[in-house]
């Protein structure tokens, strides 16, 4: 019998790891960026503050010190849980998502948001493959 969260949603987690929207409020944690409402939904403003109160080299851009300043300013007291969850995620975002100029754009970030980053990844991954193989 395979694993699936659709047998026991939120329950068992399944091994292919996906992403059930309906069970997007169970992973909130403090000191997030407030970005999904406790109950899993999108608020745009929030979104657009990570920006205007944080990019300040450039409006639609994060640098690394930009991106921990932002986490600072969204800790919590003694939520060190939360610390370390909202650290880990934005840090392996921007490990994997900044530009050659170190900057973590604001259309990878909402990509992040709205579930396309790995469709976006893999289209950049097959056109780069492409242009080596030329």
């Amino acid at each position: 019998m395979g694993l699936s969260s659709k047998t026991r949603p939120g329950k068992f987690p399944s091994l292919l790891f996906p992403i059930e929207i309906k069970n997007i409020h169970k992973s909130k944690h403090g000191s997030d960026s407030g970005v999904y409402d406790s109950e899993g939904r999108f608020v745009p403003s929030k979104f657009e503050e990570i920006f205007t109160k944080h990019a300040c080299t450039q409006p639609n851009a994060l640098t690394s010190d930009e991106l921990m300043g932002m986490l600072k300013a969204n800790r919590e007291p003694k939520d060190y849980g939360g610390w370390v969850a909202a650290y880990s995620e934005w840090k392996i975002l921007y490990v994997l998502c900044k530009d050659k100029n170190g900057l973590l754009r604001k259309d990878t970030v909402r990509a992040v948001y709205d579930g396309s980053l790995f469709e976006h990844m893999e289209k950049e991954h097959e056109s780069a493959k492409k242009k080596a193989a030329v």
